[in-house]
């Protein structure tokens, strides 16, 4: 099992159950989200993805239609994000867990629309 939580310890969930591989995520909309050159996330049963504290306090925001990003309404930290067309799965923002990861991450995604002052300078696979 994993704990995690936002910033201003408001919102508190468990992860019961696998990450799935951390990668680091390049896109634009993850750069503007977390205001930094990428996101580190993971995907996780929606099922095994459980609020245990500050459940009012996590709102969304449809970033796209069918998507939503869920944050802390008190702190701003990004929780997950949930896609309608995958409603069995939420992308874990890693940054927030407050347990060791059990491995590093695995590889680079949408290099294609990286931020071009940030440079990729481990051996990991990237796709565009």
């Amino acid at each position: 099992m994993y704990k995690g939580s936002c910033l201003c310890s408001t919102v508190k969930y468990e992860v019961r159950g696998d990450l799935g591989p951390a990668i680091y995520c390049h896109c634009s909309r993850c750069r503007k989200a977390t205001a930094t050159a990428f996101a580190t996330n993971a995907a996780v049963a929606a099922s095994d993805f459980v609020i245990i504290e500050g459940e009012s306090s996590l709102k969304a925001f449809d970033s796209l239609p069918g998507v939503q990003r869920f944050f802390c309404s008190n702190c701003g930290s990004p929780i997950i994000s949930r896609r309608d067309t995958m409603p069995e799965v939420v992308r874990l923002r890693l940054g927030t867990l407050d347990t060791p990861l059990p491995a590093p991450p695995a590889a680079h995604y949408f290099v294609a629309s990286k931020a071009e002052w940030y440079e990729i300078h481990d051996g990991l696979p990237q796709f565009a």
